[in-house]
């Protein structure tokens, strides 16, 4: 079944590999970015008759009442992405992650349906040797974290609607980030060959940027089934340390050597580990393994050597 789709933000790092792969799949896909970082990442997508792009803010009211009428499928990835680019703009921050989703939500009508990813940093710090389920409560702390959760309360409230609570996303995409965990320690293992770590022991899960445009397909097309509830999206044999991460890039970039000093906290204190056991009891698996992303990784970085391609 093909849909009509509205992707927000869909020049961004996960819009530029989830269009064209909605677009591969025959649907009709519409997107609205503004095009912040000056990205041409959907320039192979203007040949298909099936895509149309607006450069527009989700904050435009008019503007989205027009694009969300022509849509049976809202896909928001817009947002200001991490706790430091949400301090950096707290304003545009909760404008465009919370409250832009309140008001595309009162334009739909209950037919209309909504897949949208959110964090899973929303955990905060977990329970040691305890797996976090969709069931566990949620502690976010930064602002990035306390946006992103009561956005996703809003679109489950009104049922018709799927939620994806991301691991940190890794892997390369047309519209590149720098700044995400694993991303960040191969540039630097490539590049710099150290790493100095801090809170070296805090663990998290991963997931690679294709597994998650696979969900998003695996949403769109087992969506009955899965409506009205939360999906943690992400390696099940990856929740690791950052320790544990830089050892596994080691195996693969051979130099690269790690140090731990106090040098820095996370905003989110992400310290969890993550079951998406839920999601996997649907059918849906990932395809690319950590080890898998890293090899693509260091192969990206002879192309890339600048600071383009991070959130802040």
């Amino acid at each position: 079944m093909t849909h009509s789709i509205l992707v927000t933000g869909g020049a961004g790092y996960l819009g530029s590999i989830l269009v064209p792969a909605l677009l591969a799949a025959g649907h009709r896909v519409a997107v609205i970015d503004n095009f912040l970082w000056k990205q041409n990442s959907l320039a192979s997508c203007c040949a298909d008759p099936n895509f149309s792009v607006v450069n527009g803010d989700v904050r435009d009211e008019a503007t989205m009442r027009r694009l969300v009428a022509g849509a049976d499928v809202v896909i928001p990835l817009a947002a200001l992405v991490g706790a430091p680019l949400c301090n950096k703009d707290p304003i545009a921050a909760t404008t465009t992650n919370k409250d832009a989703i309140a008001s595309m939500i009162a334009m739909m009508s209950p037919a209309q349906r909504i897949l949208m990813p959110v964090t899973n940093s929303g955990y905060g710090v977990g329970e040691a040797g305890k797996f976090c389920t969709e069931e566990t409560p949620l502690r976010p702390i930064s602002r990035y974290g306390v946006d992103k959760v009561e956005a996703e309360r809003m679109v489950l409230e009104r049922e018709n609607s799927i939620s994806f609570r991301l691991a940190t996303v890794f892997g390369m995409a047309p519209r590149m980030r720098l700044d995400l965990l694993v991303n960040d320690f191969v540039y630097r293992a490539v590049n710099d060959r150290f790493v100095v770590l801090f809170e070296a022991h805090f663990k998290r899960n991963y997931i690679h940027i294709r597994d998650v445009a696979r969900a998003f397909l695996h949403g769109l097309d087992n969506f009955d089934a899965m409506r009205g509830r939360p999906y943690n999206v992400g390696l099940s044999d990856a929740n690791l340390s950052k320790a544990e991460l830089c050892a596994k890039i080691a195996a693969h970039v051979p130099g690269f050597v790690t140090m731990e000093a106090p040098v820095g906290e996370d905003p989110d204190k992400r310290d969890y580990i993550v079951s998406n056991a839920r999601i996997e009891a649907t059918g849906y698996r990932p395809a690319h393994s950590l080890d898998d992303g890293i090899r693509e990784l260091v192969k990206g970085y002879a192309m890339i050597r600048n600071s383009l391609y991070s959130n802040v």
